[in-house]
């Protein structure tokens, strides 16, 4: 048994550690390197622009996760709230509010810069739009440049829609990086990096599409969290990205040759009892509690929406290089937020379908509008559809205050339970055939 206290973590978990340090690092040197920091958002971002322009980007829900990992976010949030935030505002933006009024101390113990650039590119979420106000007070005089994308609300993606996306790219957010940068914008080089970004996507693809397998080697919602950080992050573009999940894609291979199960943080899974598609974001506050009552019950998440919030790369997807500007425009519009309710619904179908799911679960996050608003008309449609049992809790992403262990819990062994009852009477429905 390994020690509880120390998590297991294969290769490529070390390897993305030690890329996010260095990132750390580097924003936290930029008074001596000069490097310019664009403050941004995780859904529809710009990176392989900001890195272009070799600006360095930070990302303020990120921060505030790492703090509900790192059990500092409860602080940061009553902070925030003595200022009259409510306790219905999105729990990211008061724990970003009060890291930034505390120091603004980030992941690594240091200090993370203030921002040159505040580009709000706005996908699916409104709360985004009000938090970059207070970024705005925050930093008086920092330029804001704002990327509006159109709401797939027909469920398609259309020309015009895309044209109107490069014109603010072009006459909008350009324009500001070059002024901020203090150089010209540079397509050829913006276009290799999409290069780059394609083979990410191709082998991220591939990695969570292994979890299709029976046993899944991956577990696509808990550690999934971590495989998406780099591609959705800082590194979307660069050849670290690519050496990452190549890393990766070669473990996840090694393990489905050896019919290995998902590591846990206490270890391998030695075996896979149910088989869940996830739909909400993970509670960071009790991560590694969370996740074990997942593993104590042999419960594997073999897909999940969460790891599609920076991008839908399953559904074809690629990052162009022939087409950089309107490859981003895309890129925008595709991502889970941005879509429409019934293209959620069927998107969580068909993964139930294709991943040979034993059952839907929700896990609704309270001060997330974004998620959890027609979660229980998603529910009622994926137990209509694919005929599994469904499941639904709540918690938060990073306030303990909304994260009950006892009752979260008890829901789920009463959840698996139903979904053990229902493996015995399938199999013995089948052996009498």
């Amino acid at each position: 048994m390994a020690d509880p206290k120390e998590a297991i973590k294969e290769k490529s978990m070390v390897i993305q550690k030690d890329m996010l340090a260095n990132l750390f690092k580097e924003l936290s040197n930029t008074k001596e390197s000069g490097k310019k920091v664009v403050y941004t958002f995780v859904p529809g971002n710009l990176t392989e622009l900001i890195l272009s322009f070799d600006m360095l980007p930070v990302y303020p829900e990120i921060n505030a996760l790492q703090s509900g990992m790192r059990k500092k976010s409860a602080a940061y949030i009553r902070e925030a709230e003595k200022l009259g935030f409510s306790e219905d505002v999105c729990t990211y933006v008061k724990c970003d509010i009060g890291m930034m009024l505390n120091g603004n101390i980030g992941p690594t113990g240091e200090k993370l810069p203030p921002p040159d650039l505040l580009l709000l590119s706005y996908t699916g979420c409104f709360t985004f739009m009000k938090w970059f106000e207070n970024l705005e007070r925050l930093y008086p005089g920092v330029p804001v440049a704002m990327l509006h994308t159109p709401y797939q609300e027909d469920g398609c993606i259309t020309q015009e829609q895309i044209d109107y996306m490069v014109k603010q790219l072009k006459e909008e957010v350009i324009p500001k990086m070059e002024m901020v940068a203090g150089k010209k914008f540079d397509m050829q080089r913006l276009s290799e990096m999409m290069v780059n970004s394609a083979k990410s996507e191709d082998l991220l693809v591939k990695i969570l599409e292994s979890a299709k397998n029976k046993p899944s080697p991956i577990d696509a919602y808990f550690a999934g969290v971590y495989y998406i950080g780099p591609i959705f992050t800082a590194f979307r573009g660069t050849d670290e990205a690519v050496e990452y999940y190549t890393e990766l894609w070669n473990e996840v291979q090694e393990r489905m040759r050896l019919g290995l199960g998902p590591i846990t943080p206490e270890g391998e899974l030695k075996e896979e009892k149910f088989r869940l598609v996830v739909e909400g974001p993970p509670n960071w506050t009790n991560f590694r509690e969370f996740w074990k009552i997942f593993y104590d019950m042999g419960a594997v998440i073999v897909a999940s929406s969460y790891t599609k919030v920076g991008g839908v790369y399953d559904l074809g997807f690629r990052h162009d290089e022939k087409f950089p500007l309107e490859s981003l425009a895309k890129y925008c519009m595709g991502c889970y937020t941005n879509l429409n309710l019934p293209q959620r619904v069927n998107l969580l179908a068909d993964y139930v379908k294709e991943y040979k799911a034993d059952g839907f679960l929700i896990n609704s996050i309270k001060s997330c509008n974004s998620f959890s608003a027609g979660q229980l008309m998603i529910m009622r449609e994926i137990e209509q559809r694919a005929g599994v049992p469904v499941g639904f809790i709540e918690s938060d992403l990073v306030d303990p205050r909304y994260f009950s262990y006892a009752n979260i819990k008890n829901r789920l062994e009463s959840y698996f339970q139903m979904l053990g009852q229902r493996k015995v009477i399938m199999a013995q429905e089948e052996a009498t055939v």
